[in-house]
């Protein structure tokens, strides 16, 4: 027999969305899951005594009780807000029972609603007033519980006190949930007010304003009864001794703590909101540690952001969130100003950094061919797809190297200088024989590269000798285009920033994208704080393999630089 959001085989439906963090590179940011400032306290741990026993939540449900004004039995402590729900799910919900709530909203509510076996009823709300009439409408004798998220995750808006008591006029007999996670960030708390109605529980959660999300320690209140049927639908430990603990340390001590950090996240809101206003994205009004704002490039601003090392939130083809990303407010000054400076290198840059091989010039019969030849003199055969691989694998920049560590791996020991001079014969030509140089093409048509300078000021980072970079430009009549060229005498081979800190400097920019086709190109620009994107080759038997590229970091790889045109509109 099946139970309650089965599926066929016994499975939950929802399993495969299951809830995952987006995975953050190394050192990032993650502004992505609303949690809150570090107190900076000093912890104290229980004996190991208190570590045998099975954990009382009494103390600390007393303790909450107090602050609210309220008696023991109308607090219960969960793990977590989201125990909390599933237990109201539990009890109030099943199947041929609805939940009735505005969309977009929190997301757990829906998925305890599913496994609960019910259907979850929803009027849409994304600011302005909260739509009283539209959710009391879809109430009827289904309805097993109203759930209002305020302030409301993802959007930021609220629900008034006002708004709150007739909605619970206008829908009596069900049971109302309020959930205040982030009450403590609002103009208005409205735990006080719900807890004079009747039929409402109130979720509040230490995992926000007081930064102690790990702790996992929520709690909920409301009439005793309803608590008491809370208790009962689920387990009798369900938070661990250390947490409750500490939960109580940081409320007894450290109340004057988290109101300064809840006052420093609504200046950062402020800021950071207007920014995103000022660089065209459509911010909602957020009374929460959180800014949601829509853009039809969302996707893309999310992936940037994260190639700069700020995790953010993004719902890839999500129906209703697709187009937007939730931003959690930097609890710190200096992340604050580090997390303005990537958006507006994502939305605003100064300048436009181009690698010249395998982006403008097509090498693949030029260098490529001349590494083989070099290679091929020593007695060693290699493929293109051998010089890929070691391009990939780093110090990519100067194709004089990439000769020399091919050599090495086929177990012989190059003069370097003798390399070189191979190189530059087959590269150059002499002696009345033509270089493989003359065979380079343009990669791009000559107009997009012009339309890319009409944007922004362009330079060229490359590993070349600046005499051969400048031959190639001059070529192909492009060096008008650039406004400087940072060649391998200027500054110590990508990875190294340096190369590309110094155009940045000649340019006088201090906010650019830089587009490569090497995970090298990809890394200097990534400890440069410059947008790194990189770009496919012209023949595939050249690509470095689009995993070594993400893995570097890159913001997205492009099929060629006309795609770079839609990314800058």
């Amino acid at each position: 027999m099946r139970g309650p959001g089965l599926n066929t085989k016994g499975v939950f439906p929802l399993a495969e969305g299951t809830y995952r963090r987006a995975p953050a590179p190394a050192g990032a940011l993650r502004l992505d899951a609303n949690e809150g400032p570090a107190s900076g306290r000093t912890w104290t741990w229980p004996d190991a005594e208190a570590l045998r026993r099975y954990p009382d939540a009494s103390s600390l449900e007393r303790e909450i009780a107090g602050r609210f004004g309220l008696d023991q039995a109308r607090v219960l402590v969960t793990a977590g807000a989201d125990d909390a729900i599933d237990r109201l799910c539990r009890r109030f919900l099943g199947p041929g029972r609805d939940l009735v709530l505005s969309k977009p909203t929190f997301e757990m509510f829906l998925r305890y609603a599913a496994l609960a076996g019910a259907e979850a009823r929803s009027v849409p709300w994304w600011d302005g007033p909260y739509p009283v009439e539209g959710i009391a409408a879809l109430c009827g004798p289904r309805t097993g519980m109203l759930a209002v998220v305020s302030p409301n995750n993802p959007t930021g808006g609220t629900v008034t006190r006002t708004e709150l008591v007739e909605l619970r006029r206008r829908c009596p007999g069900i049971p109302l949930v309020l959930d205040a996670a982030y009450a403590e960030y609002a103009t208005e708390d409205l735990t006080a007010k719900a807890l004079d109605l009747e039929d409402t529980v109130v979720l509040r959660t230490f995992s926000k304003a007081w930064g102690l999300a790990a702790l996992r320690v929520g709690y909920a209140l409301g009439p005793a009864d309803l608590i008491a049927e809370l208790r009962a639908c689920g387990p009798p430990y369900a938070v661990s001794g250390p947490s409750l603990a500490l939960a109580g340390q940081a409320l007894a001590a450290d109340g004057p703590g988290m109101k300064a950090g809840v006052e420093r996240t609504r200046a950062y809101r402020a800021s950071i909101a207007g920014l995103m206003g000022e660089l065209g994205l459509e911010v909602l009004p957020s009374q929460a540690n959180f800014i949601l704002a829509r853009d039809p490039r969302a996707g893309w601003i999310t992936a940037a952001l994260s190639a700069l090392g700020f995790v953010v939130r993004g719902w890839p083809g999500h129906p209703l969130l697709g187009d937007c990303l939730r931003v959690t407010c930097p609890t710190t000054p200096a992340d604050q100003g580090r997390f303005a400076q990537a958006l507006q290198t994502v939305l605003a840059p100064e300048a436009l950094l181009l690698d010249l091989d395998g982006v403008i010039a097509d090498e693949g019969g030029s260098y490529r061919e001349a590494i083989l030849a070099v290679l091929e003199s020593f007695g060693v055969r290699a493929s293109r797809q051998d010089v890929a691989a070691a391009k990939a694998a780093g110090s990519a920049a100067n194709d004089w190297e990439v000769t020399c560590t091919l050599l090495r791996q086929a177990g012989l020991a190059p003069d370097r200088d003798e390399v070189v001079d191979r190189f530059q014969r087959a590269y150059l030509g002499g002696d009345g024989t033509p270089g493989l140089c003359e065979r380079e093409t343009l990669i791009p048509p000559r107009w997009v590269i012009e339309d890319l300078a009409r944007r922004l000021p362009l330079g060229i980072v490359t590993g070349r000798p600046r005499a051969e970079a400048l031959a190639f430009l001059d070529r192909f009549d492009l060096s008008c285009l650039f406004g400087v060229v940072v060649g391998m005498e200027d500054a110590p081979a990508k990875p190294d920033p340096a190369p590309v800190r110094l155009a940045l400097r000649r340019l006088g920019a201090q906010r650019a994208w830089m587009v490569g086709d090497t995970p090298d190109d990809v890394r200097a620009a990534r400890a440069a704080g410059v947008l790194p994107l990189a770009v496919r080759p012209p023949d595939p038997r050249d690509a470095p393999g689009e995993d070594a590229l993400v893995e570097a970091g890159a913001a997205c790889i492009l099929s060629n630089l006309t795609g770079l045109r839609e990314l800058l509109k």
